[in-house]
């Protein structure tokens, strides 16, 4: 028996719930992350159709 699967043997039903606590926070928070990523992802690509392709032929 593997350490990992001894130990959540020995974990009581608080402990349980606890880590799945943990594990649903994490999965929304990364979630959250991604579709945080997306919008601004969208906002920067649809600024740049926006500008058009003058954006590109400007003098700096």
């Amino acid at each position: 028996m593997s350490a990992k699967n001894q130990a959540l043997e020995t974990m009581t039903a608080e402990d349980k719930a606890a880590e799945t606590l943990k594990r649903v926070r994490r999965r929304r928070s990364i979630a959250l992350a991604g579709a945080l990523a997306l919008f601004a992802l969208t906002f920067y690509v649809l600024t740049i159709v926006k500008m058009g392709p003058a954006l590109f032929d400007r003098g700096l």
